[in-house]
């Protein structure tokens, strides 16, 4: 088998150059290859359909079963790719892409953990347990909606489902309508239907009819509207339609004339307004020719000019911008995916209505996902990331669809625990954005203590690790989880498997984002009552009999919070524990003092107003009776 798609890890067309792959399929998770059901060797179909999913476009939407591209017996999905022209020009290349996509995320995290018995979508489960007949039903070019994704996860044996949306270009519509004779003779805007064939890159080109109806139905008393049995029918055969927005459904009065022989159409607006997106009603979906509407003032005056007898000649065109294919966004399927992985994980694959409230971290799992299968051996976690930058016309340095880029760097992605409780953080994607934040933090410091192994499948990297980590606490976690549930799982994880060997790095990495020792979720149904803490665990914990990072420095610091870091011009210095005075000097690179403060540490908080200072990093210098610490911090 081979396929021309953007292969991993690629995120998207900004980020890489299709390549043609043969033999993709990992032969421990798909031991049959990718077009296999029956686990006997040799493919059961040729289309892009098999064993983990079955991808398919639906541009009507409906969710039904719709077209497939076809590689032959030599199963060679090599299909041509351009995108100067509407997405429905390239479906066959777009829907290799998102089968390959979705094959890999089903191989990749197979190895993870995510399995048969843990849930995972396959029509055969070759007997290795749980419950089979679920491959991911996966619809590229979706008409159902716009600038979205979708995955809809049933409990484990019945099959999910993703909906990839075309994402509406950058800069103004092209104009559809072109006038090519008469005095009316120009270009004219309209808005096409979500219903029938799309307009293309070549012209539809032919004379303007209008559409005349007997008036018999009843529903209408406007001949020009097509809700009733059309009388002209010769008239419209090889022409476009011209009809009125009336009093039936856009469907039928399209359905209508495409049955007399009208090879497309134009519905005027009756009403002063711009023109509307047309859905398709009841009989949309049957319809096959493209149409669209125009303004009642452009609309009249082309009606106006054909009952005064004038012939004009039209065409049809989609000139551009055109739309973006969210199935070439590797790292939007993945999300989709991923979004699968942790309903089926959390609370068990047959209990996946785990996610649904306010503080659960959904959103953030998906992101990571997609994060992870896109990770280059050349990345530093100085590239911050952006979310779906391709799909809104971003560059790829672009800060995508979130608050942030993600980035251990607090200069770029300051975001805490805390933030969870300002209602201006969506729900859930923004509440998901900062546990992302989290995770992506975690996992550069994953990769800086084992290094990165580009082997998603068998390496043994810090990246690897993490991956496998996080499946194990996806099944660790309680129905309906918090930060804290998920923090703890993870802790749980790593203790079962290593025994703590990462429990300080764990615990360093959640305390620097507002998750540490004292940190507190609250109830989980609500988004307004998490506290954050900054402290790591006192060092007498019997979880970390087994791992190292965590100093004596490092255990005083945990007793006292310092908070924002990086900060612009207040920073907070608070104390847990009993220490008498402290003195608290910020002395820059060339060690000279630049400030000096001494305060009671009794659970008291300090301010220091550093907004005099210039942007740089300094030594932040804590002496108490009986400690001394330091901490360097950073001036924005």
């Amino acid at each position: 088998s081979s396929y021309n798609v953007f292969t991993l890890p690629s995120e998207s067309p900004n980020h890489g150059s299709r390549q043609l792959i043969s033999d993709a399929a990992d032969v421990n998770s798909s031991p049959f290859g990718w077009h296999d059901v029956d686990g006997i060797a040799g493919a059961d179909f040729t289309i892009t359909r098999g064993n983990n999913v079955w991808a398919q476009e639906d541009r009507n939407g409906n969710g039904g079963t719709g077209y497939a591209p076809d590689g032959t017996s030599a199963l060679n999905f090599d299909f041509p790719l351009d995108f100067d022209q509407p997405p429905a020009g390239y479906e066959d290349a777009a829907i290799t892409n998102l089968f390959y996509t979705n094959n890999m995320m089903h191989d990749i995290w197979y190895n993870h953990g995510f399995d048969e018995v843990s849930g995972n979508f396959q029509a055969n489960n070759y007997g290795n347990g749980g419950l089979e007949g679920d491959f991911v039903f996966a619809d590229a070019q979706d008409g159902s909606g716009v600038n979205n994704a979708t995955f809809g996860t049933p409990d484990d044996g019945q099959n999910p489902r993703m909906t990839m949306f075309l994402w509406n270009p950058v800069g103004p519509p092209g104009n559809p309508l072109i006038i090519n004779t008469g005095s009316l003779a120009g270009e004219y805007s309209g808005v096409p239907a979500t219903f029938g064939e799309p307009l293309t890159a070549t012209p539809i080109t032919s004379n303007l009819v209008l559409a005349v109806d007997n008036n018999n139905g009843g529903t209408s008393t406007d001949m020009y509207d097509a809700c009733d049995d059309i009388t002209n029918s010769s008239e419209l055969i090889g022409n476009i339609a011209v009809l009125k927005r009336g009093d039936c459904e856009f469907g039928i009065k399209i359905l209508r004339v495409e049955l007399e022989g009208a090879i497309a159409a134009i519905v005027v607006n009756n009403v002063p307004d711009a023109p509307i997106s047309m859905g398709p009603g009841q009989f949309g979906d049957n319809v096959n020719i493209p149409s669209i509407m125009v303004s009642q003032a452009d609309g009249e005056a082309i009606i106006a000019a054909l009952i005064n007898g004038d012939t004009i000649s039209a065409s049809l065109v989609n000139n551009g911008p055109y739309q973006v294919d969210g199935d070439f966004d590797n790292g939007i399927v993945a999300h989709e995916y991923g979004h699968g992985i942790s309903n089926r994980l959390t609370g068990g694959p047959s209990n996946t209505g785990c996610l649904f409230n306010l503080e659960q971290m959904g959103e953030g799992w998906s992101d990571w996902f997609g994060l992870m299968i896109t990770m280059k051996a050349s990345d530093t976690e100085a590239n911050a990331r952006g979310i779906a930058t391709y799909a809104i016309g971003q560059p790829t340095t672009g800060q995508g669809i979130r608050p942030a880029r993600y980035s251990p760097d607090f200069g770029v992605n300051a975001f805490t625990y805390g933030d969870t409780n300002n209602e201006g953080l969506s729900v859930p994607h923004g509440v998901g954005f900062v546990w992302a934040t989290v995770l992506w933090d975690l996992t550069w410091a994953y990769i800086d203590k084992y290094g990165f192994d580009s082997d998603l499948y068998n390496g043994d990297g810090g990246n690897n690790k993490i991956m496998k980590l996080v499946i194990d606490g996806l099944k660790l976690q309680p129905c309906n989880p918090g930060f804290i549930d998920g923090r703890d799982a993870l802790l749980a994880a790593d203790m079962a498997t290593t025994g703590g060997v990462d429990q300080c790095m764990i615990w360093e990495i959640f305390s620097k984002r507002g998750l540490g020792y004292g940190a507190m979720q609250g109830d989980t149904a609500s988004r307004t009552d998490q506290v954050q803490s900054f402290t790591l665990p006192p060092e007498n914990d019997s979880s970390l009999a087994n791992c190292s990072s965590l100093s004596i420095d490092d255990v005083e610091r945990s007793r006292v919070n310092i908070y924002p870091n990086p900060a612009k011009s207040k920073l907070n210095i608070e104390t847990i524990s009993t220490f008498g005075d402290i003195t608290v000097s910020i002395v820059d690179l060339n060690g000279r003092t630049i400030l000096t403060k001494t305060f009671n540490a009794l659970g008291n908080k300090l301010i220091l107003d550093i907004s005099g200072l210039e942007k740089g990093l300094y030594l932040l210098e804590i002496k108490g009776e009986t400690f001394t610490s330091s901490e360097k911090i950073i001036k924005n």
